[in-house]
């Protein structure tokens, strides 16, 4: 019996899968962990109806996903939230998981025909590497088949047909439920040439010119939007939108942290970190995590970004807190 991931396109106009969904929903890696394992068991049980999670009751038997009899053959599936990239920081957690259901499968009497481990993320080149000499290696010693559902495996099994509702359950809540219509989005201002001159030493272009951005005109304009908007919640204080303004921030720094941390890994030595700016842009743009209260467009959204960088709590090239 053999788990294989099906390759199917995207519907147009269906959310992005982001697997950091699962941090933002628990709120910290723990939960994100737990999170990450129940859609699993969910995404499973909607592709083979006989699979099952296995509780930890002290122990798992190196089980997070079962599907077979456990007097006879049996496929297990391994749940581990590595995020945002697999390193080889973790490839002992590997091991040990797959000895672990080894050593379980021959102590309690079962036949482990194939192990799958399941994680959020890619792998960077040397953990790929060490990952098909080890794949191999330990196949031959144990007879056991081993596979890797990686993120773009995973997404394709999402995005079946018969896995809609796994999807639409972990990766589309923080869309606007229907209900009452929400209030308008704050209207967009201009930015006149002189405004954005004075804009020119602002740290948040300091740091765009650090990265080696010739054009910072649209990010001149996302932060000044984004400024008014700040400055007239905190002026008026209604505390709804004080916290939606909060949120919104943990929000735009969260997104950051986790791309500025996996460019670092992905780019070793590079000083300029190439597609940060875009990818945390982009990924602000397409959350839907940004409380409703706010009323905040894909602008002042990017804006608020710029002004944690402008407030130095973030940056866009490795050294971003020497140009404070």
């Amino acid at each position: 019996m053999t788990a294989t991931a099906a390759t199917t396109s995207l519907a147009s106009g269906e959310p992005p899968i982001n697997f950091a969904a699962h941090q933002l929903r628990a709120g910290n890696l723990a939960g994100a962990r737990d999170d990450f394992e129940q859609m699993l068991a969910m995404l499973l049980a909607a592709i083979y109806p006989g699979a099952r999670a296995i509780s930890a009751n002290p122990g798992d038997w190196g089980i997070d996903i079962l599907l077979g009899e456990l007097s006879g053959l049996v496929v297990i599936w391994q749940s581990k939230y590595f995020w945002p990239i697999v390193t080889r920081s973790h490839q002992g957690q590997i091991r040990e998981s797959f000895d672990s259901a080894v050593a379980a499968a021959t102590r309690n009497g079962y036949r482990l025909a194939q192990w799958v481990l399941c994680v959020p993320a890619s792998m960077d080149a040397p953990t790929a590497q060490w990952w098909d000499n080890w794949r191999a290696r330990r196949h031959r010693e144990t007879g056991v088949q081993i596979e890797l559902w990686h993120e773009n495996a995973l997404r394709n099994l999402l995005i079946k047909p018969d896995c809609a509702h796994v999807r639409r359950h972990f990766y589309d809540p923080y869309a606007a439920p229907a209900g009452p219509v929400q209030p308008p989005r704050v209207p967009l201002h201009d930015l006149a040439a002189e405004d954005a001159d004075t804009l020119e030493p602002a740290l948040f272009v300091r740091q765009l010119r650090a990265a080696g951005h010739l054009e910072v005109g649209a990010a001149k304009r996302e932060y000044f939007n984004a400024d008014l908007l700040a400055r007239e919640i905190l002026d008026k204080r209604v505390p709804a939108e004080l916290e939606a303004l909060d949120e919104a921030d943990g929000v735009v720094h969260g997104i950051w942290e986790a791309d500025f941390n996996a460019h670092v890994t992905r780019h070793p030595g590079n000083q300029l970190l190439p597609g940060l700016h875009a990818s945390v842009m982009h990924e602000i743009r397409e959350t839907g995590a940004f409380p409703a209260g706010l009323r905040a467009g894909p602008v002042h959204r990017c804006g608020l970004m710029h002004r944690v960088v402008e407030q130095r709590r973030a940056g866009w090239v490795t050294h971003w807190r020497e140009l404070l």
